[in-house]
């Protein structure tokens, strides 16, 4: 493995993680909420009284980023190297896996582990490792 030192961009990553980390310590604080993006999204398709405004202020920020990061700089070039088929059925792994993990990536992974919970920590070890086997897999013994 070789790192493309051009493409080596610490300082956008290290912006980027904590504006992340701001947004969720921001929405726990004056809301309350946990930043999980699958919590956000399926409360807003049933929401309770007085959920939905800023469930959709948040998904809102989430679509409207890319927008506003064209103001400063230009998206970088996106490659998908998978088919459609794998990419539905990797997106259907992903919600299935988050219905029976009880939260996504982003509320394990980013705000139950700021707040020591041991579930996080658990599910988050569980999709990381996960993570790194199938990529060993699919690289090296299917040679994808």
């Amino acid at each position: 493995m070789t790192v493309d030192w051009t493409a080596f961009t610490p300082y956008s990553a290290l912006l980027g993680g904590a504006l992340i980390g701001l947004a969720a310590a921001l929405l726990a604080l004056l809301n309350g909420r946990i930043a999980g993006i699958a919590g956000i999204v399926g409360g807003a398709l049933l929401p309770k009284r007085g959920e939905l405004g800023w469930r959709l202020a948040f998904v809102a920020g989430l679509l409207l980023a890319p927008g506003a990061w064209l103001l400063v700089a230009g998206l970088p070039e996106i490659q998908i190297d998978a088919s459609l088929p794998m990419l539905v059925v990797a997106g259907l792994i992903v919600g299935i896996s988050t219905r029976y993990g009880a939260g996504c990536t982003s509320g394990h992974g980013v705000c139950g582990i700021a707040r020591l919970s041991p579930r996080s920590l658990v599910a988050t070890a569980a999709f990381m490792s996960t993570g790194f086997i199938t990529v060993f897999v699919v690289r090296h013994l299917f040679g994808g």
